[in-house]
């Protein structure tokens, strides 16, 4: 249930974002001035997109994926509001967020984000799935002083991010991925 819950939302996502980049209720003009302005004005679009979304690809594969915290302050705002999967939300890039990413390098120490299959933007807004992989070679702290041994199995596990984007820094994040399935690749789950 879980994953069709995560698909219909991940759908409808996407689905906006495609929507809101094809809809222009503006009349054609006979004015050229404007439209040279228009066309000046999507690609500025064009060119943030594709530098928001290269910023993306860096946040994923070198600052995350090395556990390089300081540096995602070049791509995050220090005030960033984040949505995580099962309902937490978070304020702020240090330490709030960043305490957020930490816990899965305890376990999976080899953690990391080996692709970005899909990704695109309108707009202030980008959208990037990613595959990340890793082992559960450590144990799992799970409060209390408890842990949950290792399992020693590997995991792939797909997820997407929404970022909505002001001044070359997301503002907000919408982070999506399939616990359920994450728990089962690693033999804890059913």
């Amino acid at each position: 249930m879980k994953n069709i819950a995560f698909l219909l939302l991940f759908t409808a996502i996407t689905f906006s974002l495609i929507l809101n980049a094809c809809n222009n209720n503006k009349q054609p003009s006979n004015n050229t001035s404007v439209a040279k302005t228009d066309v000046g004005t999507i690609g500025n679009n064009d060119q943030l997109v594709k530098e928001r979304l290269r910023r993306f690809d860096s946040l994923d594969f070198q600052f995350y994926s090395n556990q390089q915290w300081d540096s995602l302050a070049i791509s995050h705002d220090e005030n960033i509001k984040v949505h995580y999967p099962d309902g937490t939300v978070t304020t702020g890039l240090s330490p709030d967020h960043i305490n957020m990413l930490k816990p899965m390098f305890v376990f999976a120490p080899d953690t990391k984000i080996t692709s970005h299959p899909v990704k695109f933007g309108t707009g202030e807004w980008t959208s990037v799935i990613g595959e990340m992989e890793g082992t559960f070679s450590k144990p799992m702290p799970i409060g209390n002083g408890k842990s949950i041994p290792p399992t020693g199995k590997k995991f792939k596990l797909l997820m997407n991010t929404v970022g909505h984007w002001k001044d070359g820094k997301m503002i907000e994040e919408y982070l999506f991925w399939d616990n359920q399935s994450f728990m089962k690749q690693i033999g804890v789950g059913q």
